[in-house]
């Protein structure tokens, strides 16, 4: 039997060649798999968490060079700059003051260390800038060495937790953690999740004609830095840099930072008088509907069946979200934005499903052994581990319990379950990411591969991004490719990065 592995796209003269079958599937022990589970958590880089794990490509391995951060002009930081703002979100305790976080030396910190902040994983840290000008110029071309430099909150992202009192952690332990794992696109958590959904940039047509025009970013040549407002801060130790326009769009009209559904639910209210089900398009951040093929698009069209589980949806649409919980997010809904899934559609009644408060109409399916053959499962708002309104702990330990129903489950035998992050959400990590193409891949973030067929208490290396999830599942499937990979496989090969792995390094599969 061939190795999945070579029979993974072949680059030849920068085109990309996918000689995939049913057939194929069947004879990688693919076959074997009836179920995908994607678990998309939030806002962790993975040095952020499992920065100490062993055997881990870790904060253990980084060197000081690659620990050390540069201020903007180039030139070493003599020491941190403050958390901006203070650590801990406001209403958290314990209270840590911006005046306690100055000074500290050029290095990461331990947010939970018990002789320092002691703010441990149960705390609610303030939020981050996670955005896509921003994070490519912390990336720096691969030295990771400008985070301070361009971020909005100081020291913070350099800290780091004890991730062994994690309960991922320990299943991680149990089965796959993927250290070479990078998110798909560079920035936030709008366009990391319609990656996930299309390996694809949202794109607003005739943007410098419409309500947008407005949110188009102002960019230097070279198409990565935002320009500075002339009263920006010389140093990261003088305060938060300024943009001269640092908006959702970039100058070519594809957005990139946050926007909101066209559909309800919707960070923006229906316009008067018109269909409640719409978001008002007259609204500068409504983006429109998108009509890229996305991966629900080429499921549906083999008959396979899938879904978007979503906590809190249908409380939201009933008007019962709330900043503490659900704290349900508009833009953590990529299947939304796209107008196959528009409301009245069959395709939407079929496959964007709530989740329920706490997940419990989602843990009620994988109970009663009904989960499409491809689900997706976002978590509500303080159970996602986002910084600013969420703490890890919580989050964590929901996603272990959907675990262990998923393991309870009359489908895990036949079962494949990725626990992943959209983005990093602006923290620190030293691994540098694999270059491509315009829109990724952007920082490392964890993930962890649970089933019967992943590698017990494993570390693969391979590098992934979360388009390795798509493949998985183009590759599961027999599905036709989406544009978006292909994309991307043709931009590592001419850049001279390692090919992109579909995740099943992480398994042992049966032979044939």
């Amino acid at each position: 039997m061939r190795p999945l592995n070579a029979m993974l796209p072949v680059l030849l003269a920068g085109a990309a060649v996918w000689p995939y079958s049913a057939a194929m599937a069947a004879s990688t022990g693919l076959a074997a798999i009836d179920t995908v589970v994607v678990i998309y958590a939030e806002n962790r880089s993975f040095d952020n968490l499992y920065g100490h794990f062993p055997g881990a490509d870790g904060l253990d391995a980084a060197t000081d060079g690659q620990m050390k951060q540069l201020d903007r002009d180039g030139k070493p930081l003599s020491e941190l700059p403050p958390v901006w703002g203070g650590l801990t979100a406001q209403g958290a305790t314990p209270v840590v003051s911006e005046a306690q976080t100055a000074h500290l030396p050029n290095k990461p910190f331990a947010i939970d260390d018990p002789k320092g902040f002691n703010t441990p994983l149960s705390v609610v840290t303030n939020d981050l800038w996670h955005r896509f000008y921003q994070n490519q110029m912390q990336i720096d071309g691969g030295r990771n060495d400008k985070f301070v430099a361009w971020a909005d909150s100081g020291a913070l992202v350099m800290g780091h937790y004890d991730g062994s009192q994690l309960p991922l952690w320990k299943i991680a332990q149990q089965y796959t953690l993927a250290d070479n794992f990078f998110m798909g696109a560079f920035g936030g958590s709008f366009l990391n999740h319609i990656w996930l959904a299309c390996s694809c940039a949202p794109y607003y047509p005739n943007a410098d004609q419409s309500p947008a025009k407005g949110l188009i970013s102002a960019v230097e040549a070279d198409g990565v830095t935002l320009t500075l407002a002339p009263n920006s801060p010389v140093s990261a130790l003088d305060g938060i840099p300024m943009f001269l326009k640092d908006g959702a769009l970039t100058p070519d009209f594809f957005a990139v930072n946050t926007m909101q559904p066209p559909y309800q639910p919707s960070g923006n209210k229906p316009a008067a008088g018109a269909d409640p089900r719409l978001a008002d398009p007259g609204k500068p951040n409504t983006l429109p509907p998108q009509t890229l093929a996305n991966i629900g698009d080429l499921l549906s069209a083999k008959n396979i069946s899938w879904a978007w589980y979503s906590g809190a949806w249908q409380a939201t649409l009933d008007g019962k979200n709330n900043t503490k919980a659900p704290n349900f997010q508009f833009h953590h809904q990529p299947f939304n934005y796209f107008a196959n899934y528009a409301p009245g559609t069959k395709a939407r009644e079929e496959h964007l499903r709530d989740g329920g408060l706490d997940g419990i109409a989602f843990l009620q399916d994988i109970d009663a052994g009904t989960l499409p053959q491809v689900t997706f499962y976002k978590p509500q708002g303080n159970l996602n581990e986002h910084a600013g309104y969420a703490e890890i702990l919580s989050g964590d330990t929901h996603i272990a319990d959907v675990i262990a129903h998923l393991q309870r489950s009359k489908q895990w035998d036949h079962m494949v379950v990725v626990v992943t992050y959209d983005e990093n959400g602006g923290l620190w990590d030293h691994a540098a990411p694999p270059k491509a193409d315009r829109w990724g891949p952007g920082t490392r973030i964890p993930a962890i591969i649970v089933s019967p067929f992943a590698k017990k208490g494993y570390v693969d290396h391979t590098f992934y991004d979360t388009t390795s999830i798509l493949r998985f599942i183009t590759h599961r499937f027999a599905l036709e490719p989406l544009p978006g990979l292909k994309v991307r496989d043709e931009a590592l090969a001419k850049a001279g990065s390692p090919a992109l792995g579909d995740l099943t390094n992480a398994l042992a599969l049966p032979a044939e």
